[in-house]
């Protein structure tokens, strides 16, 4: 492949166009393909399902706060589907109207996977925690890549790229924000638990600011779940504005690829236009030299699972659709004494954890729980090195693809997360919430916002993301990650894709 002039024109993409390289999704893997493809003379096209989210709606803002979510908060839901579904016994979900939201709540048979939907994915809606595994974890997390490679070449330069950057510890003990923090700090320490600060891409000078009443409020005011207007690094701040400073790279939102299949030159590939109502208002066919899928693990896994299935691209191997895991998250809350408040103001960047996983299989994120009053509830949101994979099938009598996840496949996450809460709760004389959940419901083990797999390197791929069988058709985002990290995952997933776009930039292009 040639490199080719730097020049690109305005999207949407339109039928009938030809493009070198066509990325599938905007989060972090696509991002990272994209702007190195770019920067080495490439033109690159890439699709994203969701919205661009670049105009503010009537209230001045882009995002809704996560107290009031509004029609952008989900995407094609009538109703919100919130992770914390109840509270103080009441149900808290609210009805919206349908639009392509921020959040996708997708639903399976037994669990539901929150996903980013819109140009940046999913480092649209996490709570920015850009944390690199321990280096002992590493080989279990992907067993065929060079550890010393990564962690001298690859997690450097994610980090540097993402924009990470660790809480002033001084700031951290005076500010009432983090008042939550302070409290699951002590209360780990007291049970002799490993307490850590945890990287992020929050920019904490902004925050500062925030607190110091000079700039409007975004994490203070609870801006995360879906979107933050202010402060926070995400992918629109780093890799996409690099990209779009490159001249190289278009993009089209509200555009869903549906098939890939091989034509002369490369790849037809079939992608439906979307309105914001989630109707279909235009298929266009396209040309592709090369592919990149990049829809997150989810999205990848489906739409491989689906190609392979119906003939699109028969030739992928067996192991299209298997390896996926939910990173282990499972959520639950404790319910403090009356002495020990959490705050009533709390920031929504979470920025420490409990890591007892060498003893007991779990890192726990010590997270918010910004509802505007005092609950005296600390909240956490656990990894935990549950071993279960599910698989996606087509089923060829609805058309969908399914994923056999078994909610009671938790069970060993929680078991793990019991290995720090039990010992807390014992000690503090303390009890867990049962009023976020549901009604008498303890752990949030319906959920995951951490998917991985369905697409494993050195398995459904070689071992720098090239699926088996096509030439030209990558996979690049977490899909390629199987199940687990050990810890908040995006860092990883960046840095993989900084590795294998690398080797394909100098051996394929």
């Amino acid at each position: 492949m040639r490199p080719t002039p730097a020049h690109a024109a305005a999207g949407p993409i339109s039928d009938g166009a030809s493009v070198p390289v066509l990325v599938i999704g905007t989060g972090y893997g696509g991002s990272v393909a994209a702007l190195r493809l770019a920067q080495a003379g490439v033109n690159v096209h890439m699709v994203e399902m969701g919205m661009a989210w670049d105009t503010p709606g009537s209230d001045g803002k882009i995002f809704c706060n996560t107290t009031n979510p509004d029609y952008r908060s989900y995407w094609l839901r009538t109703k919100t589907k919130q992770p914390l579904s109840n509270f103080l016994g009441f149900p808290i979900d609210r009805n919206i109207p349908k639009y392509t939201g921020i959040l996708d709540a997708e639903e399976f048979g037994g669990i539901t996977v929150y996903q980013g939907r819109g140009v940046g994915g999913g480092s649209l809606v996490n709570g920015g925690m850009a944390v690199t595994p321990r280096r002992e974890n590493f080989g279990a997390i992907l067993p065929s890549v060079n550890a010393d490679e990564m962690y001298n070449t690859y997690y450097p330069r994610a980090n540097s790229g993402l924009g990470v950057s660790v809480i002033d510890p001084n700031w951290f003990e005076t500010t009432s924000y983090y008042q939550y923090a302070r409290v699951g700090r002590k209360h780990a320490q007291r049970s002799n638990f490993p307490f850590v600060f945890v990287p992020d891409v929050y920019d904490w000078n902004y925050m500062r600011a925030e607190d110091n009443g000079t700039v409007p409020k975004s994490a203070l005011a609870g801006e995360i779940l879906y979107g933050n207007n202010a402060g926070k690094k995400s992918l629109q701040q780093t890799y996409l504005a690099q990209i779009r400073a490159t001249g190289r790279v278009t993009i089209s939102p509200l555009h869903r690829v549906t098939s890939v299949s091989p034509a002369s030159g490369g790849y037809a590939v079939v992608i439906e236009q979307l309105d914001t109502s989630g109707n279909v208002t235009a298929t266009k066919t396209v040309q592709a030299g090369k592919v990149f899928f990049a829809a997150g693990s989810v999205g990848t896994g489906k739409l491989l699972t689906k190609l392979k299935a119906t003939g699109a691209l028969p030739g992928l191997n067996a192991e299209i659709g298997k390896g996926w895991g939910d990173n282990g998250n499972v959520m639950c809350g404790r319910a403090n004494h009356l002495w020990d408040p959490t705050g009533s103001v709390q920031s929504s960047i979470p920025c420490c954890g409990i890591d007892n996983w060498n003893a007991g299989g779990a890192f726990a994120e010590v997270a918010p729980l910004p509802t505007g009053i005092e609950t005296f509830a600390s909240f956490y949101l656990s990894i935990t090195k549950n071993p279960n994979r599910a698989q996606f099938t087509y089923n060829g009598s609805t058309g969908k693809v399914d994923l056999n996840w078994q909610t009671a496949w938790k069970q060993p996450s929680i078991t793990m997360a019991k290995s720090i809460f039990d010992k807390i709760n014992s000690k503090e004389g303390t009890i867990y919430r049962t009023d976020l959940f549901g009604t008498n419901k303890i752990w949030g083990d319906h959920l995951t916002y951490h998917p991985l797999g369905g697409a494993v390197l050195n398995k459904a791929t070689d071992n720098y993301g090239r699926l088996h069988g096509y030439n030209g058709l990558y996979v690049i985002d977490g899909a390629l990650i199987p199940g687990n990290t050990s810890v908040n995952p995006f860092v990883t997933i960046t840095a993989l894709a900084e590795r294998n776009i690398e080797k394909i930039i100098a051996t394929d292009v």
